[in-house]
């Protein structure tokens, strides 16, 4: 017994002083710094008791929503583990090698790779996977908006009533599958194409850090989904999204709906005229509107999507609502509105 927790303790130091503890340590910095910074610039008074109501606010915490985020994040753990991230990694790895396997049939399979990675292919490789990553996120989610059965599961993390930080991993789990599923068959072929011409190619890490979590803290993906209004600056939101930017994507105003769909990049969204500029301090109320109540548990945001989307394909009872959306607001449908915008119609 005594061997097990020397054991068990070993492996958790190791974490709390290797890549893990040094990832944590930055995220949190993220956060302190972040909240510092806004709550400087808010009205509330400047004292520690001032100071840890603006940041732990009572009314957000203890929210219904909040309480479904934490069991939610909880529960999640499991699943990603077992299912979405093997499946993701692997559609990745199956899609590059059977690009480097055409590239082959086309030109040959002999003196294109390189036997030693070196560093400028490295920091090549690392831009190329990070700028698929982002176009293919962009890609994939302005598609959840459009798309009903899409819509239905990405409800999941829309419905979202206060943003607590864990909200960033409110993402049903189908959803997520799907996406790295996505991700697979758009980055896969560029990793594949690395693969052929400079043998087996790997990310560049700093301190041990994976370049994705790097990136994840770098662009604040847990500040982002907090009432955090954190602005990078009119230079620097040009090229990265920012928190309150991503905050707007949230909002429940209609005006504000479809806009900002970028992971780390704000470049998408300027090219493809997604991207909505929040006013100084903007404020948003966040959510689905009435039927945000009805994901307010665990077992709502797991069921709740399979329920709705069952009922889309006629699999299921179909229930005419009172507010159900009529003839002429499905015509408008048809013309090019989104599945949220049809749902607010509605």
């Amino acid at each position: 017994m005594t061997d097990l927790a020397a054991t068990m303790m070993d492996a958790v130091s190791k974490r709390l002083i290797g890549p893990t503890g040094v990832a944590a340590a930055l995220l949190l910095l993220s956060v302190v710094v972040s909240a510092i910074i806004v709550f400087l610039r808010s009205d509330e008074s400047r004292t520690l008791p001032g100071l840890l109501r603006f940041v732990t606010p009572i009314a957000i915490l203890t929210h219904a929503s909040a309480r479904a985020d934490f069991s939610f994040w909880i529960s999640r753990k499991f699943v990603m583990l077992l299912v979405v991230l093997p499946t993701g990694a692997s559609i990745t790895i199956a899609c590059g090698y059977a690009s480097h396997a055409a590239l082959a049939a086309v030109l040959g399979d002999g003196g294109h790779a390189s036997e030693r990675q070196t560093v400028p292919f490295t920091i090549l490789f690392t831009i190329a996977m990070l700028l698929a990553y982002d176009v293919s996120y962009y890609l994939y989610h302005n598609l959840q908006h459009r798309v009903p059965v899409l819509w239905e599961l990405h409800k999941v993390h829309h419905s979202a009533e206060v943003m607590v930080g864990t909200t960033k991993d409110r993402i049903h789990p189908i959803d997520d599958l799907m996406n790295r599923i996505w991700d697979g068959l758009i980055t896969g072929p560029i990793y594949g194409f690395w693969l052929f011409f400079a043998f087996d190619p790997v990310e560049i890490t700093v301190l041990g850090i994976n370049i994705y979590v790097l990136r994840n803290i770098i662009m604040m993906d847990f500040v982002r989904h907090t009432h955090l209004k954190v602005s990078f600056g009119n230079l620097i939101n040009k090229v990265i999204l920012c928190p309150h930017y991503h905050q707007l994507h949230h909002s429940a105003n209609p005006k504000h709906f479809d806009k900002n769909f970028g992971l780390m990049l704000s470049i998408w969204d300027r090219i493809f005229g997604t991207l909505h500029k929040p006013e100084p301090d903007e404020s948003f109320a966040f959510g689905l509107g009435s039927e945000s109540e009805e994901y307010r548990s665990t077992f709502g945001l797991y069921v709740l999507p399979l329920r709705k989307i069952g009922r889309l394909l006629g699999l299921g009872r179909v229930e005419v609502l009172p507010h159900a959306a009529t003839p002429a607001q499905f015509g408008t449908a048809q013309l090019g509105i989104t599945s949220r915008q049809k749902d607010h119609v509605a």
